[in-house]
């Protein structure tokens, strides 16, 4: 089993990124955004404001509304979290919040929102 995944590193910032859930990659490389939504995420940042993934990874603190892997639908694709695992996970994600104070929060995906 692999730790629940976080910002990759310490990060103090004022800006916070929250995303849904990892997917079933992040936990095995440690990082979030670590494949698919990263790439879109990152592209995004490296196009719009000029940073690329190192340097976004050292400015800004990225959580998640739950922490750990949801798994799979059995139609395939990622699960999203039921209310009760984002219950379970409320307390770090607040925790976090109040450790960060940031000035700006940027939700990732309709659940982050």
């Amino acid at each position: 089993m692999n730790p629940p995944v976080v910002s990759g590193r310490p990060v103090e910032s004022r800006v916070i990124l929250v995303g849904q859930a990892p997917g079933d990659k992040e936990p095995k490389l440690g990082r979030p955004f670590a494949w698919t939504a990263g790439k879109t995420l990152f592209g995004w940042f490296r196009d719009s404001a000029g940073l690329n993934e190192e340097e976004f990874r050292s400015a800004i603190y990225m959580a998640a509304v739950c922490r750990c892997f949801p798994g799979k639908k059995l139609t395939g694709g990622d699960r999203v979290p039921s209310p009760q695992e984002v219950w379970n996970c409320s307390v770090w994600l607040k925790r976090e919040l109040k450790i960060q104070r940031p000035a700006l929060i940027i939700p990732v995906g309709k659940l982050a929102i």
